[in-house]
């Protein structure tokens, strides 16, 4: 038997992104209510351009107006998209990828980092941070009003970062040696980052890959590394990531208390099933 929930859900996901699309350009202005002290970054491309639009909206509606909200361009974004990401807060800016690359590393990581989508997030996030914390946020990440508890983190002096922790372990598994290595899943959606990671663990098995790197090499270069680093995760209660709701038409997440939610692919429709502006 059909699940009509699941398709209606996937349905109505469309149809709001479709007429969210429709309007960017004349969407009202947000007033943050209250600043945030640190930076921001976050790296997309075109096809993204709605999400990163509303993701960007919640922050300021429900974080406040941080010092600087960078969005790292993966080289995509039409000249019109850039002025649109720019004017939506005097805080906005349009990089790209190509400015953010770690230095000093071995030759054959640059490929990698220059080249392929999901290696130029990992070279923003090991270019980060640069003289002071700063935040990084995925552009499929919606913020709720929970979103203050993020001013609770911000004076951890007891770790050099924390991340969002994954529902499950998402990742390549041929940078792993062995299943332990598995647990407490990071992932590189939202993390809040203190002072400079040592991504040496992760470099070294990044070399020793007999094959090409894929989707999820970057994540598990992230994984290692912030567990190589003693880095503590967030509250996942808050910090939501699930895929549990995955079949059903309503969003179970999406109340009040949490601080966000990361939509990733197989949730990604319920971004929009419950978006207010």
């Amino acid at each position: 038997m059909p699940n009509y929930g699941y398709h209606l859900a996937r349905a109505k996901g469309r149809g709001v992104r479709a007429l969210y699309s429709a309007f960017l350009r004349t969407l009202a202005p947000i007033e943050p209510p209250r600043t945030f002290p640190l930076a921001v970054f976050s790296y997309s491309g075109e096809a993204a351009l709605p999400e990163q639009v509303a993701s960007i909206r919640s922050f300021l509606r429900y974080v406040g107006r941080p010092a600087r909200f960078t969005v790292v361009s993966d080289g995509t974004h039409s000249e019109s998209s850039r002025r649109l990401l720019a004017g939506l807060d005097s805080c906005l800016s349009v990089a790209h990828a190509g400015d953010w690359l770690p230095k000093n590393l071995p030759d054959k990581l640059y490929p990698y980092l220059s080249g392929h989508p999901t290696g130029r997030q990992l070279a923003l996030i090991m270019s980060l941070p640069v003289d002071a914390p700063v935040l990084y946020c995925d552009s499929d990440i919606r913020f709720f009003p929970g979103g203050n508890d993020l001013y609770s983190y911000l004076d951890r002096h007891d770790v050099p970062a924390l991340y969002q922790a994954d529902c499950r372990f998402s990742g390549d598994e041929r940078l792993l040696r062995d299943n332990a290595e598995t647990r407490d899943p990071v992932n590189t959606g939202f993390l809040l980052l203190f002072r400079k990671l040592d991504w040496s663990l992760s470099i070294e098995r990044f070399l020793a890959l007999p094959d090409a790197p894929n989707f999820f090499t970057n994540q598990t270069m992230t994984h290692l590394t912030m567990h190589a680093n003693g880095a503590a995760a967030f509250d996942p209660q808050k910090y939501v990531l699930q895929l549990d709701d995955q079949f059903t038409y309503r969003d179970r997440y999406s109340v009040p208390r949490i601080a966000l939610r990361h939509y990733v692919n197989p949730v990604r429709h319920k971004f929009w099933t419950s978006l207010s502006a």
